[in-house]
């Protein structure tokens, strides 16, 4: 079984993750992490990149994160240009994943952008992180040592949560870290149970 889980920007899903990584026999799969380093590794990756965003996009064979970044989240377009270049090596990738994964109880498929890429046409269940707005700015300005105005940017390109919510199986608020904890073991016995 495949498990997505979403949410916002500062909606917390890394200290979700650490949380269901606990339970044993589930693999986690973090397509964020994984495209960057497919970002630098892939060279069918590096030639689109620099042919459509310059060579400037890496630096001594690194990627060039904030330049990358800078272009994308002021352009809807270009940022959609990225994800067609990145995306389908990331899935394939991660079809090779779910093949080395296949004894394990289920698979935890995070991806920020889940509905946003139609990543969720390949998943069973889909979880969404959710936090008040003013939390989730916070969390982000106090990690990415960024402004107000380029979170709320980032915001824009993602999806609504209550659009998402819509179209999730399972919410968990991120809002007090001993209630997250207890929605997520809720949600966790529920999957086991429907595998059984």
């Amino acid at each position: 079984m495949i498990v997505g889980l979403t949410g916002g920007i500062g909606s917390g899903k890394s200290t979700v993750l650490k949380m269901f990584a606990k339970f044993e026999n589930i693999a986690i799969y973090i397509a964020d992490d994984e495209a960057k380093k497919l970002m630098n590794s892939s060279s069918e990756i590096r030639q689109k990149l620099i042919s459509n965003f310059g060579r400037e996009v890496y630096i001594k064979k690194e990627l060039n994160k904030p330049y990358l970044a800078d272009i994308v989240f002021n352009n809807k377009q270009k940022l959609q240009t990225l994800n067609a270049i990145v995306h389908p090596v990331v899935h394939l990738h991660f079809q090779k994943f779910i093949r080395k994964n296949t004894k394990k109880t289920y698979i935890l498929y995070e991806n920020a952008i889940l509905f946003e890429n139609n990543s969720t046409s390949f998943c069973n269940k889909i979880i969404t992180v959710t936090a008040p707005e003013h939390i989730r700015i916070k969390r982000v300005l106090k990690r990415d040592n960024t402004t107000i105005a380029s979170v709320k940017n980032r915001m824009k390109n993602q999806w609504q949560e209550t659009k998402k919510i819509m179209q999730s199986h399972y919410i968990i608020e991120n809002d007090k870290l001993i209630d997250t904890e207890k929605q997520i073991a809720r949600i966790h016995n529920i999957l086991i149970k429907n595998i059984k």
